[in-house]
């Protein structure tokens, strides 16, 4: 007779005669029936099993499939650091590898220069792990400075350049270019003084001179004739140019437009290079200079340590920075320009020019943006690294070869005895005309160093100082009161003039 037994004691055998696998079995109740046999009156038991199933575990998503993969590389790619570090530790970094030897020396000297930076870390930090986390700080900081400066929302809205249609006049060069310029004042035929004026950086024809009222050209007969540099507004790059070839431009500008007598060079700030050209290379042509607050090379050889000191200092780091730039890498510079004033943004005036500069008329302001939109009209940096490449460059010639000298013919003994009693073998060299220089005592972007620096290796030019001025003095030279100031002049009787006037 067959033993019948509970679910529970046929499962205890079960697990004592295999393994546990962990695999557990699920199961619907067991049914035990009991039926009556036809031999011998026994009576047979059957257990039925119903839906036996295996309990399976669900399918990962895709989410959790991708996570564990990159969780895989991950720690693939940490293993692989962890070797290549071991590799350069146990193969380059040793103290008998080629690497070290040649390294070692420099990287002491220059910790042993650095090392005073520790002490100001605190006491319980390691240098070694203190300095890492600043400089990761400060990238940080930087990152952070710069998102903000892109996408703040206090940065108020900055007005964009306009690029106005072409409408200058220009002339067709001996080499070929055009070279854009434009006229103020009296007509040729009835001009007394004409004066050509070369722009500064920045800058374009329509700089002139802000302010000149007509009536006053048109009383004394002066004509103005400005034009635009190479590569600005609508004059065509020069390919190769100087300080030479901008003479030379000038004098096929004042040949072209019909002036047949000498005319006067008027400049401002970095233009008052290319009027010093003038002076050296067309002397003959030029009838006199007048230059407002002239910027001159910051590493002219023949300054002073005392002038260069007092010329640097007054200087924002933002603009020796600039100048350092242009002297020693220029190539640089065409990544800040393209990131200021090239990017097509009007920013203020003081930001282009890297100095806090007072605008007390909003007229100023409008005839600025006027201007430095038609200075980018072609949106070529080239030009404008040239110009910053000459202005802190050898000039082909030093300031000091315009000042008046008597040169003789010969060197020696005896050429030096005739010329004692023959002064025909003796001539002057130099610029012969009068020089007038205006500079302002408070400007920050030409330091009356400068100025000084002139004086001392010509002295004959005639340098007014304005007190209380910088490097734009509307105040001191208002038209109205040059005006007055030449009426006054001219209307003084010769017995009444100085000596300083005659001479």
């Amino acid at each position: 007779m067959a033993e019948v037994r509970g679910p529970n004691a046929w499962r205890d055998e079960l697990a004592s005669l295999i393994e546990d696998t962990g695999v557990r079995y699920v199961a619907d109740p067991i049914t035990i029936s009991t039926t009556p046999s036809s031999f011998d009156g026994e009576t047979t038991t059957t257990i039925d099993y119903q839906n036996d199933k295996l309990e399976e575990a669900p399918p990962e998503s895709l989410k959790d499939q991708v996570k564990g993969f990159a969780m895989a590389w991950v720690e693939i790619l940490m293993e692989l650091g962890r070797g290549c570090r071991d590799i350069v530790q146990q193969s380059l970094l040793t103290e008998d590898s080629y690497i070290v030897r040649k390294l070692e020396k420099p990287i002491a000297r220059a910790s042993a220069k650095l090392r005073y930076f520790n002490e100001f870390l605190p006491e319980d930090r390691d240098p070694a792990h203190a300095w890492p986390v600043v400089f990761f700080v400060f990238i940080l900081a930087l990152a952070a400075i710069n998102v903000n400066t892109q996408y703040g929302s206090l940065v108020p809205r900055v007005k964009r350049a306009r690029i106005h249609p072409p409408n200058a006049t220009r002339i067709q060069l001996p080499d070929g270019r055009h070279m854009a310029y434009h006229e103020q004042g009296v007509t040729a035929d009835r001009a007394r003084f004409s004066i050509i004026i070369p722009h500064s950086f920045l800058s374009s024809r329509l700089a002139g001179l802000p302010g000149i009222k007509m009536s006053l050209l048109e009383e004394f007969g002066i004509r103005l004739v400005t034009y635009d540099l190479p590569g600005f507004g609508e004059s065509d790059p020069h390919p190769s140019r100087n300080l030479n070839t901008s003479a030379l431009d000038m004098l096929h500008l004042a040949n072209a437009v019909g002036v047949s007598d000498k005319f006067w060079v008027l400049a401002h700030s970095g233009g008052g290079m290319h009027a010093w050209a003038a002076l050296k290379y067309i002397p003959n042509k030029v009838a006199g200079a007048a230059l407002f607050a002239p910027m001159m090379n910051p590493y002219e050889p023949g300054m002073t340590k005392e002038e260069m000191k007092r010329t640097w200092e007054n200087w924002l780091p933002r603009r020796k920075f600039l100048y350092f730039l242009a002297h020693r890498f220029p190539r640089f510079l065409s990544s800040f320009y393209h990131r200021t004033f090239l990017s097509g943004k009007l920013g203020q005036i003081d930001k282009w020019l890297s100095d806090e500069i007072l605008i007390e008329e909003p007229i100023f302001e409008e005839l600025w943006d006027r201007n430095l939109e038609e200075s980018i009209r072609q949106r070529n940096v080239k030009p404008f690294i040239e110009e910053a490449m000459l202005q802190v460059s050898n000039w082909g010639f030093r300031l000091s070869e315009l000042q008046v000298q008597r040169r003789c013919q010969g060197r020696g003994i005896l050429p030096w005895l005739r010329s004692m009693y023959s002064q025909a073998e003796c001539e002057l060299t130099g610029y012969l005309g009068p020089i007038h220089i205006w500079q302002g005592m408070d400007d920050h972007v030409v330091p009356p160093s400068m100025t000084d620096y002139i004086a001392r290796v010509l002295p004959e030019a005639n340098v007014h100082k304005l007190p209380n001025e910088g490097i734009y003095f509307p105040r001191s030279l208002d038209p109205l009161k040059v005006q007055s100031s030449i009426k006054r002049k001219i209307k003084q009787p010769p017995s009444e003039e100085n000596e300083e006037e005659k001479s």
